[in-house]
């Protein structure tokens, strides 16, 4: 079964460089960061070796963001991420495991369920 874990973060806990240098930007300490990183590494290493990861995919911050939506025919494209929270999506893990409850466990162990959210969503096969 296939599923994609979307990770939900906050670019305050892992610094990201685009908040480095406001006073939101008062990021994790490095050695909480550098622990959150080995969490993260072995459990890459984790999933590859047990063959369930197809790919983990981090994504650029939200200021890097595009929206577009067309309405009668017009496209409109704006800048910025689609929703106006501090959270944002920060990255994806398709994975390939046997059940819902392994999904759900190796969301589990990803560092952000944590601190926001990670959602499992099945992926559908089209017909």
């Amino acid at each position: 079964m296939k599923y994609l874990l979307l990770i939900h973060s906050n670019p305050i806990t892992w610094g990201h460089p685009s908040f480095l240098h406001t006073e939101e930007g008062k990021k994790l300490p490095k050695k909480a960061r550098d622990a959150l990183a080995a969490q993260l590494d072995k459990l890459l290493d984790e999933l590859h070796t047990s063959g369930e990861l197809i790919n983990a995919v981090p994504l650029d911050p939200p200021s890097k963001t595009r929206v577009v939506r067309v309405r009668e025919g017009v496209r409109a494209t704006t800048d910025g991420p689609y929703s106006e929270a501090k959270e944002q999506l920060a990255g994806v893990f398709l994975i390939d495991v046997a059940s819902p409850e392994r999904a759900e466990e190796v969301a589990a162990t990803i560092p952000e369920a944590e601190f926001v959210a990670v959602e499992v969503r099945p992926v559908s096969v089209f017909d």
